[in-house]
């Protein structure tokens, strides 16, 4: 069975996650300049079917959450078929990098680069 390791989805998240973040010029080298990093503390992976090698995939993220936290939704699918192999959701938070505080609330320069206004 030539399946794909399980560890290899973080790193397709990581990949799918750092390109999102990108078209918004919040990466990690801009999340620096700021002031801020933006650890994960939660990952969730279902499989809900397998990825074999050389398949292509496709990975699709979203930013549903700004305000509290980042968090981020993912689909991963077969790219010939559209047929969905993994779903999956990142959490970070923001942490004041010169106080190694965490912070609770999102940093304004986040809610700046997505272009979104906080209830």
């Amino acid at each position: 069975m030539e399946v794909v390791w399980h560890g290899h989805y973080v790193k397709y998240l990581e990949l799918a996650r750092c390109a999102l973040l990108q078209k918004f010029d919040y990466d990690y080298p801009q999340m620096r300049a700021s002031g801020y990093a933006w650890p994960i503390v939660d990952i969730r992976l279902k499989y809900v079917g397998m990825v074999e090698y050389g398949q292509a995939v496709r990975i699709r993220a979203e930013i549903v959450e700004w305000e509290n936290r980042l968090k981020i939704e993912y689909q991963l699918r077969d790219a010939a078929t559209g047929r969905v192999l993994n779903k999956a959701y990142t959490i970070q938070v923001a942490l004041e990098i010169a106080s190694r505080q965490m912070q609770y609330v999102c940093p304004r320069v986040l809610w700046d680069k997505l272009g979104v206004n906080p209830a």
